[in-house]
C-alpha cells in the first residue's frame, strides 16, 4: 500500500523538534489532496524523513492523535482520518510551519487578484512600494461548504510576479511563498482581534451584520527585514480560537 508522503522541513533547534514535527505533518495533512493515501509512513520511517529520533516522532504522532488527525492501528500502521476537521487551537511557539499549519484544511476559492496602489492603512509596511498585489480569497469548510473566513493578501509585486494562483486554491500564501516560490521567511508578525462583522463579511461569511469575528493579521518579513506579505483575515467567531504559549527555555 502507498503511503502518504509528507512535506519535508528544516527543524529549529531553538524549539521543540516534536512540536515542529507535528506541526508540518499537521499541514500536509490538512493540505493533502482526496487523492493522497491515507496510511502513514511508519514510525521509523517518519522519524528518518524528518531528521529525528524515533521517541520525537512518536511524541509528535501522539500530539496529532489527540487532536484526533490520526489513528493508530497495532500492527496496522498509522492512518489519517478521512473526515477529520481542525477542532483544536493552534499550540504558536513561534514557528512557521505552526502558521502553516493554522491557515491549512481549507477550501478555497479565488474571488479576485490584481495590482493596485498601496493601501493607506498598510504604507507603513512598504514605504518603497508603490503598488502592491492583492488577492482575495474565501476560505470554506470542505465538508459542508461552510464559509469559515475571507482572507486580504498583499504582496510585494516582484514576489507576486512569482505566484502561480492555482497553488492559492490549494495552500496557504505562507506555504506559497516559502516552498513554491522559495522565498526565505525570517519571522513572521500576529495580531489577533475582536470585532464586529462589516456588511461584505456578513454577506461572505454568512453571519448577522455587527456579529463578532476575529480580525487577523499577519506580517512576514524577509531577513533584510523587507515586509513580503501582509494578510488581513476575518475569521467567524463561532470557529475559531487562537493560543499562544510562550516557551520559556
Amino acid at each position: 500500500m502507498t503511503s502518504f508522503a509528507p512535506d519535508s522541513i528544516v527543524l529549529n533547534r531553538k524549539l521543540p523538534l516534536w512540536y515542529q514535527v507535528s506541526q508540518s505533518l499537521r499541514a500536509s495533512i490538512l493540505g493533502r489532496s482526496p487523492r493522497d493515501p491515507l496510511r502513514l509512513p511508519t514510525e521509523e520511517q517518519l522519524a528518518g524523513h524528518y531528521g529525528v529520533s524515533v521517541l520525537t516522532m512518536r511524541q509528535a504522532l501522539k500530539e496529532l492523535e489527540e487532536e484526533g488527525l490520526i489513528t493508530r492501528h497495532r500492527r496496522r500502521g498509522t492512518f489519517i482520518e478521512p473526515d477529520a476537521r481542525r477542532g483544536a487551537p493552534v499550540r504558536l511557539l513561534g514557528s512557521v510551519d505552526a502558521i502553516v499549519a493554522q491557515q491549512s484544511g481549507m477550501k478555497a476559492e479565488l474571488l479576485d487578484h490584481g495590482t493596485g496602489p498601496v493601501p493607506p492603512r498598510l504604507a507603513e509596511y512598504f514605504p518603497q512600494s508603490p503598488e502592491v498585489a492583492t488577492y482575495h480569497r474565501l476560505r470554506c469548510d470542505e465538508k459542508t461548504g461552510e464559509p469559515t473566513n475571507h482572507a486580504r493578501n498583499y504582496v510585494r509585486p516582484e514576489v507576486a510576479a512569482r505566484i502561480d494562483v492555482d497553488d492559492l486554491a490549494r495552500w496557504p500564501m505562507t506555504k506559497v511563498l516559502r516552498d513554491v516560490v522559495g522565498v526565505d521567511i525570517s519571522r513572521i508578525t500576529d495580531t489577533v482581534e475582536a470585532r464586529l462583522a462589516d456588511p461584505e463579511t456578513a454577506r461572505l461569511l454568512e453571519v448577522p451584520l455587527l456579529s463578532p469575528i476575529l480580525h487577523y493579521t499577519g506580517v512576514t518579513y524577509d531577513p533584510a527585514g523587507r515586509v513580503l506579505d501582509v494578510a488581513v483575515i476575518h475569521y467567524r467567531g463561532d470557529r475559531f480560537s487562537f493560543t499562544v504559549t510562550l516557551d520559556a527555555t
